[in-house]
């Protein structure tokens, strides 16, 4: 990793993932604009390093092999910092906030900025350690330069919880509306590689494998829409936990979907799955701040019906649907109506979704309204 830098990332890895893809794109953009920049992993790889390297930023590993190494991960840490020497360190997450604030003892004058991405989190379903990880999150929020957060919706849910709203700022995500876009080819192949026929309609979930996704109310949705449309077929995108998705095939078969719903693998290929779809379905159930997965498919010219969990009734404004969490019998008829539309229709839907999309949430308005908060804590020398 070179050094100095002046902005350097801190996240958990760089595996799938909205948040991942989110710091990507910033990275690269960034560094783009000529800006010197650099990230660091607590885990080794993931398919997302490779964009970045081949974009001209320097990854660096802690090399962290498990939960509980930390001995060893903190002090590769400190020294990574002190090389680097970073103007500004803006931690991604979780953990990674705690951390960048934990670091500034070690460089005198640094800014320490936090990304956060989530909101209205029901701790009660998390382990004793996530619950403290964000006691200790709130407490040492004040020590925060500032803190981005990118729904509105989560920062009301922040300062709920003691963070200083004086100190934050929204900044919604950003789409590669150049990466997503509309693409009849991709949706032809995709269709043909799950074998799904042209005519029939598709309803796409993408989203890790997460309660707070809300894959349960998806599949039960689909058992209530299944019944009055026949022509349809629903897919669920993303990876979990191996013992969550044995859960959610099981209730899958027992509903009768198991020839009707796919569970397919995340891809670096996305934006191609998003156009075999016909409704894109944000199902969360709680936790979600900006939802990638919604802004994503209408960049693809794809309608969205989507939970009223975080900003998704923001996103979607007027060229989607809006239904209550946890409530399957409204997402059915959500679908149901949007796929009664005359086909002309739900396509200037479609294109009014992606245009939503490029007016309010491009991805170079996500780095030109970072670059001014970087630059109005630790101005740009030149």
């Amino acid at each position: 990793m070179p050094y100095p830098a002046r902005i350097l990332f801190l996240a958990r890895s760089l595996n799938y993932g909205g948040s991942e893809r989110q710091l990507v794109a910033l990275a690269i953009g960034l560094h783009q604009e000529g800006q010197s920049v650099a990230v660091a992993t607590f885990y080794p790889g993931g398919p997302f390093q490779h964009s970045l390297e081949s974009a001209g930023v320097s990854v660096s590993s802690l090399g962290k092999h498990s939960r509980w190494g930390l001995v060893g991960f903190a002090w590769r840490l400190i020294r990574l910092v002190r090389r680097v020497r970073p103007k500004i360190l803006h931690g991604y997450l979780g953990t990674s906030i705690i951390l960048a604030v934990c670091l500034k003892p070690f460089c005198p004058g640094m800014k320490v900025i936090w990304g956060v991405r989530a909101s209205n989190m029901e701790l009660e379903r998390y382990g004793w350690l996530d619950r403290l990880l964000y006691w200790i999150e709130c407490r040492l929020s004040q020590c925060a330069d500032v803190i981005i957060v990118n729904s509105h919706v989560g920062l009301d849910y922040a300062v709920s919880h003691g963070f200083p709203r004086e100190k934050m700022v929204v900044i919604a995500n950003g789409i590669d509306t150049e990466r997503f876009y509309p693409d009849r080819h991709a949706r032809a192949r995709v269709r043909a590689m799950w074998g799904i026929r042209a005519e029939a309609y598709l309803i796409g979930l993408v989203g890790r494998l997460d309660p707070m996704k809300g894959h349960m109310t998806f599949v039960r949705a689909a058992a209530v829409l299944m019944t009055q449309r026949p022509d349809v077929r629903f897919v669920c995108v993303g990876d979990g936990p191996e013992l969550y998705q044995r859960r959610l095939v099981a209730l899958t078969e027992e509903l009768g979907l198991k020839d009707r719903l796919h569970w397919v693998p995340a891809s670096e290929n996305i934006a191609s799955l998003y156009n075999a779809f016909d409704i894109a379905t944000s199902a969360s159930y709680y936790g979600e701040g900006f939802s990638n997965a919604i802004g994503e498919a209408m960049a693809c010219g794809i309608p969205c019906v989507v939970t009223d969990v975080g900003d998704g009734k923001l996103i979607v404004g007027e060229t989607g649907s809006v239904v209550a969490a946890g409530d399957p019998k409204a997402l059915a008829l959500a679908w149901k109506n949007m796929l009664a539309m005359e086909t002309a229709e739900r396509e200037r839907q479609g294109q009014c979704a992606r245009a939503r999309i490029v007016q309010n949430f491009s991805l170079a308005r996500l780095i030109q309204s970072t670059s001014q908060v970087f630059n109005a804590v630790e101005p740009l020398r030149q």
